[in-house]
């Protein structure tokens, strides 16, 4: 009943608000979308100029071969177009298991390759071991002579016990170590080098003019190109395999000889030991 009606504000207040409601009214304008480019910018088509979305057409043919086109009636109710298609399809998935194969074998023969070679390593720190054994016991033969020169001015001679001699690594022709591999034949047959495999001449990709027999060849040809290179690193894969075999039993024959010379040492060293220990007492 008693109400105060507001005042009108002055007009220079009403100007500023008119302007700013303008202004946030032009800010929260949506903003236009801008193209975007897909190929060359200079291209005259203007289909390449926008985004477009994704068919989905593919991807329905592809469940469709995936299924055999089972949810369209089998194989039986399909033009020869279409079928056509899907033995291109078909021949392409079998191109793709060749070449995932293909991609297996290389990783395959990569690992084994580092395999000969940390191999080919542990043989000579092998040997370079019991040629430091053999350099001990020329040292040890030195302090025995010694022993025995004083042993006879205070006591009776003395001869140190030798159930065998210290001869070192022993050296297989039929296996070089790796630094006896200066040439190409020779790591070729160690498996560290790549052999050369022959290829059939390559052929032009088809177009979409070609026929469906030309597409077919074309992945045939592929595929027989897999085939062969899978089947020569399958081939130095088995030669490799039997050469770490061989080097494994090279190896275990020489851990053998280093332990016997080991062991005999060792008993040259107590020998020697307590013999120092008489003279002294």
């Amino acid at each position: 009943m008693f109400g105060f009606r507001k005042a009108a504000p002055p007009a220079a207040e009403a100007d500023k608000a008119t302007t700013l409601t303008a202004e946030k009214r032009t800010v929260s304008e949506p903003v236009l979308p801008v193209q975007k480019s897909k190929g060359n910018p200079f291209d005259e088509d203007d289909d390449d100029d926008w985004v477009r979305k994704p068919s989905s057409t593919a991807s329905k043919d592809k469940n469709r071969y995936k299924n055999d086109f089972r949810d369209s009636g089998g194989l039986d109710n399909q033009s020869v177009q279409e079928l056509e298609n899907y033995a291109v399809h078909k021949s392409e998935e079998t191109t793709n298991s060749v070449n995932n194969c293909l991609r297996i074998a290389e990783d395959i023969k990569d690992e084994a390759t580092r395999t000969l070679d940390m191999l080919n390593e542990q043989g000579e720190q092998i040997t370079r071991t019991h040629n430091m054994v053999v350099d001990t016991e020329k040292d040890l033969s030195r302090g025995e002579k010694l022993l025995n020169n004083l042993g006879g001015i205070f006591s009776k001679p003395w001869k140190p016990k030798k159930t065998k001699s210290i001869d070192g690594p022993i050296t297989t022709p039929d296996k070089p170590s790796k630094k006896d591999v200066t040439n190409k034949e020779d790591r070729q047959k160690l498996g560290l080098a790549p052999l050369p495999k022959g290829r059939s001449a390559p052929t032009t990709p088809p177009n979409e003019s070609s026929t469906t027999y030309e597409k077919l060849d074309y992945e045939k040809a592929k595929q027989d190109d897999g085939l062969s290179d899978l089947s020569d690193i399958l081939g130095d894969l088995k030669g490799m395999a039997i050469n770490m075999g061989t080097e494994l039993d090279r190896q275990n024959k020489a851990l053998d000889n280093l332990g016997d010379d080991v062991d005999e040492l060792n008993n040259r060293v107590k020998g020697a030991n307590q013999r120092a220990r008489k003279l002294l007492a």
